[in-house]
């Protein structure tokens, strides 16, 4: 690892950031609670879909408190539509954990151990909120080191990662917060994942090993992806007078907690019972699987007590459902 190319690039990175930076709603300050919020929203989602969550998440829930004292039912309708909502019931089982020992936890390890926190996520808050020289290496970050130093290792891999947070603790300098985030805006605005990087506009143009050899897209290294496992799903929005059927998926798995219309995996004919007005099909992809939909409205003559019942109204209030079955909200609408 080139520990002196790394230390002559941060002092560019930064000069960089102050100029070039985004306006983003959680710069606004080191608050370590706004700081963790952002930071598991913006796992695995784009900065644009994050920005007004955010905010009304804030107005919602201002304090930790106020967010560990909700209902668990009111903390995921505030998260529905982000996705990923294990992130919400674990932000959410956090919060009562924070709240329990009266403080934001402090150190790396402390805020390590919270509910739903990884290295990188530990390493983000840490850096932004507290200026600790703690790495936050994430698939962005590896692309931008890896072009700089043009390093052939798998990113994928966990050695990889440990091998490059050493690498990057030991150049941290005092602003340890607006470096961790310059190395993010870098990977976000000018080293871009899909096509060629705007090299022209990078403050690491004349020290970049991969742009020296004109061989910036051939990294980083990546492994093949599996295949996607497709899973054919039958999605039954029973209608009977004005409520519709809801039914709570299981504590953990795929959409753990969350409300849905009745589903079961398979291409099922619709009921025996009830009136089919409607028939469409619609495919949402997760991160490892593809859940290939075909949904059913169906009016129902009397209300199947297995089920919750709710109107419409009550449905956009209440119930967090997830976007994977947005395909068929307009029936409820």
């Amino acid at each position: 690892m080139e520990r002196e190319r790394l230390e002559q690039a941060v002092p560019h990175l930064l000069a960089w950031y102050r100029l070039f930076r985004r306006d983003l709603p959680w710069r606004k300050d080191k608050e370590p609670y706004h700081v963790w919020v952002s930071e598991i929203m913006l796992q695995q989602t784009r900065v644009e879909a994050v920005k007004g969550y955010y905010i009304r998440f804030l107005e919602k829930f201002p304090t930790v408190s106020a967010l560990a004292a909700a209902p668990e039912d009111e903390v995921l309708k505030a998260w529905e539509g982000l996705g990923y909502y294990s992130r919400a019931r674990n932000l959410h089982r956090a919060a009562k954990a924070i709240a329990a020992a009266g403080a934001f936890p402090e150190t790396f390890a402390d805020v390590r151990a919270l509910p739903g926190v990884g290295d990188y996520t530990a390493g983000a808050i840490c850096s932004i909120a507290y200026d600790l020289p703690c790495p936050a290496v994430d698939g962005n970050v590896l692309r931008v080191l890896t072009r700089l130093l043009a390093d052939p290792g798998e990113i994928g891999d966990a050695a990889t990662r440990s091998r490059f947070a050493e690498a990057l603790r030991a150049v941290y300098p005092p602003e340890a917060g607006d470096f961790a985030q310059a190395l993010m805006e870098l990977g976000a605005l000018v080293c871009l994942p899909n096509g060629a990087p705007l090299c022209g506009e990078c403050p690491w143009e004349t020290l970049c090993l991969a742009h020296a050899a004109g061989e910036e897209e051939r990294y980083p290294v990546r492994a093949e992806k599996k295949a996607r496992e497709r899973i054919p799903v039958s999605v039954y929005v029973l209608q009977c007078g004005g409520e519709f059927a809801l039914e709570r998926r299981k504590d953990k798995g795929l959409l753990a907690g969350l409300w849905q219309f009745p589903l079961v995996e398979g291409r099922d004919a619709p009921p025996d019972r009830g009136e089919v007005l409607a028939q469409k099909r619609a495919v949402h992809i997760f991160t490892h699987k593809e859940w290939e939909m075909t949904g059913y409205l169906v009016r129902v003559p009397e209300r199947d007590e297995r089920f919750v019942w709710a109107t419409a109204e009550e449905i956009g209030k209440r119930y967090a459902l997830p976007s994977a079955l947005k395909a068929f909200f307009e029936w409820v609408k």
